[in-house]
């Protein structure tokens, strides 16, 4: 499975750490930190998982970093998180005093998207680790009358989406494309939490591509009171709570159709990215990647996510750079199928 592999990865990406010694270019690294102001940017608006996932570790990052530097929270919203992805790749200093969780769908933009509006290069950010890989679902609200994968293919109904290369409006779109499913996209709004409020008030039926984690950190009430229902997860693997609810993979008929929900779906492993410009000196990313590991680790995080209902399984930054690495190698036939049905 794909988490035990990433915790394994995490694990020996620590120990390779700890038992490297340092080296004077790492020193130097440590000491830039000292009495600097980093920032930490967040792709979507105030309130939803990204944010809440972002602010957490805020809370507990700096103090992991030699030299203890001030962290401060930015958010940055707009198209599905692009607009973050560009300022990171062109426009923040290089440094390691700017980092960034962007949508975890912005790094395959470029790739399945318009590429005109994403301009960056996805394999060359500084990737320095996730808090943990993730399952998404597609919810309808209860009045929509629909409680079955087969109704959810057969009826039309609307769904909220952000922007571009956001979960929201791509995943609609690929179960459109591959398996003839009715949902109309209503996009634009800022953020997963403006979402919730839209599918509140009756303005969409339902949000497919919402991450599990967020779900239940968020609005586990409405799973409670039925106002909500889980319809398919979306993902690799079923989640250990979701034993009952489908995975979509179990409704591909064909190898084509596996190959493009693997394209698709595989931006659930990089969870919510932590991520720098490109350029970074090395000794620095180093320090930020260990500087992650042992805040993963540490027991006041823990307990603190816990008490947000947040779920941590790790993931390093070396197997996120791999996965970016692998994904954009996909072979073009596939990745030009794939665009078609997202664009």
């Amino acid at each position: 499975m794909r988490t035990v592999f990433a915790r394994v990865a995490f694990a020996a990406a620590s120990m390779l750490a700890v038992l490297l010694p340092p080296s004077p270019a790492s020193a130097q690294g440590r000491d830039f930190f000292r009495g600097q102001t980093m920032t930490l940017f967040v792709g979507s608006s105030p309130g939803g998982a990204y944010d809440i996932y972002a602010r957490l570790l805020a809370r507990h990052y700096a103090k992991h970093i030699p030299g203890n530097p001030r962290l401060v929270v930015s958010n940055m919203d707009g198209a599905g998180s692009v607009r973050l992805s560009n300022y990171l790749y062109n426009a923040a200093r290089k440094d390691g005093t700017m980092l960034g969780i962007p949508n975890r769908g912005a790094p395959f933009e470029p790739l399945l998207g318009e590429t005109a509006l994403a301009r960056y290069d996805a394999v060359k950010y500084s990737w320095i680790g996730s808090p943990g890989d993730d399952v998404s679902v597609c919810v309808v609200s209860s009045r929509a009358g629909i409680a079955t994968f087969e109704q959810l293919v057969a009826k039309p109904f609307t769904v909220g989406g952000t922007g571009a290369g956001a979960d929201t409006n791509q995943f609609p779109k690929v179960l459109n494309g591959v398996f003839g499913a009715k949902m109309q996209v209503v996009a634009g709004y800022p953020g997963g939490n403006d979402i919730d409020f839209a599918l509140e008030r009756g303005e969409v039926d339902g949000r497919c591509g919402w991450s599990w984690s967020s779900l239940i950190s968020t609005r586990k009430a409405w799973l409670d009171s039925n106002a909500i229902k889980v319809v398919v997860q979306l993902g690799f693997r079923k989640h250990p709570q979701l034993q009952n609810v489908p995975l979509i993979m179990d409704f591909a008929k064909t190898e084509e159709q596996r190959q493009i929900l693997r394209l698709i779906f595989a931006r659930n492993v990089l969870g919510y990215p932590l991520i720098g410009p490109p350029g970074i000196p090395a000794e620095r990313t180093a320090i930020l990647r260990k500087g992650f590991e042992d805040t993963m680790k540490d027991p006041a995080f823990l307990a603190d996510a816990k008490r947000s209902n947040l779920q941590i399984a790790p993931v390093a930054g070396a197997e996120l750079q791999r996965l970016i690495a692998e994904i954009y190698a996909t072979p073009k036939d596939v990745v030009a199928k794939t665009r078609a049905i997202v664009k």
